[in-house]
């Protein structure tokens, strides 16, 4: 299967956030290197960068429209026009062992794991979420996944509804399900995501309770004990409108995508009031929750 090779030049005080975004935006692999140097993949980043000028090498499927991802980064990096950049389209060798080896059973909460198709569950008695990662954004290692993964563990959720705004590979949903929901909506705007979830779910075994769509596709008066929306800063604002309203009497707002405190002050406003919504940080991603006044 042919690949997209996306190579961004940028400061070292912006390369970190660059990469975070890139996984963000669907890249199943992504590096940070100086630009002299060939690729090790890889999708952890433990320190900064030490170079000054950074080369920051996404791998994305054959399809992706590399015009909006530099759009994106664009407004990511505050510039006005696209970072130097360069685009390759790789061959069909087997990519997959450039990165499957990075991908390993992880512990997202209490009993609850998320497991790579090709690996044996480590602890056969806990709710075990099989995916494979790189199909769409969710697998479960990024911060912003984690934190929203930690926090259903945390939840009663039997016979609980589920809005699962922005879905990417379906974790979410597929996690409130095994976790005891009774129904879940996996909303997104990528169709392939949404073909992701459905495949997702059949290799958890769920075959019912998930409802899969477009956002356009939600029925008018829907409002779930959950929403959860783990989207980009900007679309958190733009549709804080329907999210909030979403929500039914008493039940609970899970913003997530926020990297650093500036965005979550600048999100508030559009959620607080009716919401009090407290915050959980890790890798400086912030999550807000809060429960809706009923």
């Amino acid at each position: 299967m042919p690949w997209l090779k996306l190579k961004l030049r940028t400061n070292q005080d912006k390369a970190q956030v660059l990469a975070d975004a890139l996984e963000e935006w669907g890249a199943i692999s992504v590096t940070l290197q100086d630009a002299g140097d060939e690729p090790v993949f890889d999708t952890y980043w433990e320190q900064s960068p030490l170079w000054s000028q950074v080369q920051v090498t996404g791998l994305f499927p054959e399809h992706t429209d590399t015009d909006d991802i530099l759009s994106r980064a664009r407004e990511c990096l505050g510039l006005v026009e696209n970072p130097p950049h360069e685009i390759d389209l790789l061959g069909d060798e087997d990519w997959a062992h450039s990165w499957m080896a990075h991908y390993k059973p992880l512990q997202v909460g209490k009993d609850l794991w998320v497991v790579p198709s090709w690996c044996t569950p480590p602890v056969p008695d806990a709710v075990n979420i099989i995916l494979d990662p790189g199909l769409a954004f969710g697998t479960g290692d990024h911060p912003t996944t984690s934190l929203c993964l930690e926090w259903l563990a945390e939840q009663t959720l039997t016979n609980k509804i589920i809005l699962d705004y922005g879905c990417g590979s379906g974790i979410l949903s597929i996690a409130a399900l095994k976790l005891g929901a009774n129904q879940a909506y996996a909303v997104d705007i990528d169709p392939q995501s949404l073909e992701v979830t459905r495949r997702n779910a059949l290799h958890n075994g769920i075959h019912t309770g998930l409802n899969v769509m477009l956002p356009s596709e939600l029925p008018a008066d829907l409002q779930t004990d959950i929403v959860i929306a783990n989207i980009l800063f900007g679309t958190l604002i733009e549709l804080a409108p329907d999210i909030k309203a979403r929500v039914r009497p008493g039940g609970w707002l899970v913003l997530s995508g926020l990297l650093g405190n500036d965005q979550a002050v600048e999100v508030r406003p559009h959620y607080e009031p009716p919401f009090v919504l407290n915050a959980r940080e890790r890798q400086k991603w912030v999550l807000l929750a809060g429960r809706k006044p009923g």
